[in-house]
């Protein structure tokens, strides 16, 4: 069956050179849009190396002259955050609470700093001053599979954790190797930290891959002076008591929670700083994706009707190959087959192309990736299927349709 496949392709050439070119064109546009929707999903799915499911932004406010409960000379400042933070730890459903200086999730604000070992010097890597429950309230990880509550145990003043890739990029070494020594910050070699973990790497976004701006240098918040009202307050609430927790706290506030001159301002669920520092990223993503959506569907809307077409010129053919015996699963099978030959024939060149593409480096706009072999791969498969799929669809429905007529009344219509 193959060689009468091949010799009716052959016979065929003109009409087949061109539907193999229609199948090349769309073959190399459709892995584009394959490759970039195969990188956008496997970047969101990737680890966060957090976790602010059931967690809140505490924002502290600091009374003025202009209230009438302003207690003047107020140079507790300190002594009262501890204290709010201490309530808010003793609150039944609140599982921890954590200080920190630019350093939760999905926030702009950064500071950041070279590490140094040896001859070894990292890129610019974020700083994260925190204080050791912070571990608990985002569930950070270590590479060596320390908890969040072992890695509170062991932050203390001195020491560092720091992501796994620091060195990765530049020098292809992981920072596994390196726990229990002693590194510089940046050319200052007057003060040593020890390095006592190795954390997951932490992402910057949903959207930002996770060797983009992962690398972070996490130290101890304990430097007092440092406290203001400016400071992150962050709580992790149990999964089971996260209900109204907002309208709950805010109605205790005024009792239990205006400390001195400090109070608490706002209370906002990182589900909503997430949405809204990704704003403008998600739009722009959602817009690629409608508009590949869209050309998908007109790709999908031509195949199917070039194949279609090509079906229903043949009844004829169908007709005369069940008048000589043939079933209606033969004759389905040939005409698959047929298309199916074709693909491959188109989808050969159609390699040679998306190789080249993403060689050059072409596609790097969209996703911010160069070429990686398996995804090349698993992009191509991808795409081969979804137009032996609309292959499959445009010719067995009116193959089916012209299966139902006669054969003496399909051969007397010609």
């Amino acid at each position: 069956m193959s060689k009468k496949i091949y010799t009716q392709i052959r016979n065929e050439w003109h009409s087949n050179w061109w539907l193999a070119l229609e199948l090349l064109l769309v073959s190399v546009v459709m892995w584009y849009v394959v490759d970039y929707m195969f990188v956008i999903t496997n970047t969101y799915n990737e680890p966060h190396g957090f976790d602010v499911s059931h967690c809140y932004l505490i924002e502290m406010g600091k009374l003025t002259d202009k209230s009438s409960d302003y207690i003047p000379n107020d140079t507790l400042l300190v002594e009262e955050i501890e204290t709010l933070v201490d309530r808010l730890r003793h609150r039944p459903e609140v599982e921890a609470v954590s200080l920190s200086a630019n350093s939760y999730p999905y926030n702009g604000s950064n500071s950041s700093i070279t590490i140094r070992y040896d001859t070894l010097l990292s890129d610019y890597c974020i700083v994260r001053s925190v204080t050791p429950d912070f571990f608990r309230v985002f569930r950070y990880e270590g590479i060596r599979g320390e908890t969040p509550e072992e890695l509170a145990q062991m932050l203390s003043d001195g020491n560092f954790m720091a992501s796994d890739n620091l060195f990765l990029s530049k020098y292809d070494q992981r920072l596994t190797s390196f726990v229990g020594k002693s590194f510089f910050l940046g050319n200052d070699s007057a003060q040593t930290f020890r390095l006592i973990a190795s954390l997951n790497p932490v992402r910057y976004s949903d959207y930002e891959p996770v060797w983009s701006w992962t690398s972070c240098f996490v130290v101890s918040l304990l430097l007092r002076d440092w406290y203001d009202t400016n400071l992150e307050l962050c709580v992790r609430v149990k999964a089971d008591q996260d209900v109204d927790f907002i309208e709950r706290l805010r109605a205790d506030s005024e009792k239990q929670f205006r400390i001195g001159n400090v109070f608490i301002a706002d209370i906002v669920p990182f589900a909503n700083i997430r949405r809204d520092y990704q704003m403008d990223e998600t739009i722009q993503i959602r817009n690629y994706l409608f508009g590949m959506g869209f050309l998908l569907l007109n790709i999908f809307l031509g195949l199917l009707g070039t194949f279609w077409f090509r079906t229903q010129q043949r009844r004829s053919e169908i007709a005369l190959r069940k008048a000589l015996g043939s079933t209606n699963r033969d004759v389905f099978r040939r005409l698959l087959a047929e298309g199916m030959v074709i693909l491959v024939i188109a989808t050969i060149p159609a390699v040679i192309v998306d190789w080249n593409l993403a060689y050059a480096e072409l596609n790097y706009w969209m996703n911010g990736t160069t070429l990686e072999p398996v995804r090349f791969i698993i992009t191509v498969a991808i795409t081969f299927l979804l137009i032996a799929l609309m292959i499959v669809l445009g010719t067995y429905i009116p193959a089916r349709k012209a299966m139902k007529i006669e054969p003496a009344e399909a051969l007397h219509d010609e």
